[in-house]
């Protein structure tokens, strides 16, 4: 497939502006056009290691979940690994593309992946996105009615406004006078500037309403989950399952004040990676991430909560496997995707 081609499809996969807006998504590196992928290849974090093994199996496009370049690069020369990444990207007509939180939002992401560890449950995002295309311009809608003589005055004042737009009229009829309503969309800024002009007429004035234009919450797509357990399983037995669903041999859990490796857990609040911000505050038996901070840890255990904690991409890795078969139709079998087999969390247990 041409890159161009194949951005557009992992765009419609998992839309960029579901992304949260700190992030660094998209196509981050870019080899001269044309540049056609045959293979994709997948790894949650490229490192020196991974990009000698994205270059010995011949990788048009590297899609990594990290965003290897985060922060700004003010020049790019083999003197730190992030600039050698994208050298050798670059020499190698290797292109880097990154999703993370789009994925981290979808529900077919790496948050309901992780949610299969722990049994058979429902589950719902603790932040539920917005749709990220409606409304498509402006925060506020402005309505008011106003009479023949002062119409047109008003509309070209409003017209000289930035920042606004759709604006409408339509005949109307307000307490048995012949009138014209008009509507428009403004932004924050805009809005004051409206009502300004609006406030010098108080017959106008009195006639205009304001509303918050508020995006449609997207279903089952956001960030974290809160998932119900059919069934009330101990902790221990979540432990268990956490391991065995993520094939680590050792995680680390805060047991709740309170609380016992034998509680029941019915309601866990999950976040793929570093959970802390996404999961505070939130009611559960148990709270499953990859990484908190120890002040965040101490507070959820305060509250009764029993924290597991797995390393920060190991909450996130094995969603690859299950990436690579999605893709694999979502492209239609038109190239060959493989997982990355050098990737792994920088945390060992020693």
């Amino acid at each position: 497939m041409n890159l161009r081609e194949l951005v557009s499809a992992l765009n419609d996969f998992a839309s960029p502006a579901l992304a949260e807006s700190w992030d660094n998504v998209g196509l981050l590196v870019e080899p001269s056009p044309p540049h056609t992928v045959n293979t994709l290849f997948l790894t949650n974090d490229v490192t020196e290691e991974v990009m000698e093994e994205a270059v010995q199996k011949k990788t048009d496009l590297i899609l990594s979940y990290h965003p290897p370049i985060f922060t700004p690069l003010k020049r790019v020369t083999w003197k730190t690994w992030k600039e050698r990444l994208v050298v050798r990207a670059l020499e190698n007509r290797i292109g880097i593309y990154s999703p993370h939180t789009a994925y981290d939002a979808i529900p077919h992401g790496v948050n309901n992946w992780l949610a299969k560890g722990l049994g058979v449950c429902t589950s719902v995002p603790l932040h539920p996105s917005t749709a990220p295309s409606s409304p498509a311009e402006g925060t506020h809608r402005v309505e008011f009615c106003a009479d023949a003589e002062h119409l047109d005055a008003v509309l070209s004042k409003l017209k000289d406004i930035p920042e606004t737009s759709c604006l409408t009229t339509l005949p109307a009829r307000v307490e048995g006078e012949e009138q014209t309503q008009v509507s428009l969309n403004c932004s924050q800024k805009a809005l004051l500037e409206v009502v300004a002009l609006l406030s010098q007429n108080n017959l106008l004035y009195h006639k205009t309403q304001i509303l918050l234009l508020q995006k449609p919450l997207l279903p089952h797509t956001g960030m974290g989950r809160l998932c119900t357990l059919s069934e009330p399983v101990s902790l221990s037995a979540i432990i268990e399952r956490v391991k065995g669903h993520l094939q680590l041999p050792h995680v680390r859990v805060a047991v709740g004040a309170g609380r016992t490796l034998e509680s029941p857990v019915k309601k866990a609040a999950l976040c793929a990676g570093s959970g802390s911000s996404v999961l505070k505050g939130t009611e559960a038996d148990l709270y499953l991430t990859g990484e908190m901070s120890h002040h965040d840890v101490l507070d959820a255990v305060a509250n009764g909560i029993s924290v597991i904690l797995c390393e920060h991409s190991n909450t996130e890795r094995g969603f690859l496997s299950e990436l690579r078969d999605a893709l694999a139709v979502h492209l239609q079998n038109k190239i060959n995707i493989i997982v990355s087999e050098k990737d792994r969390d920088p945390l060992q247990v020693a």
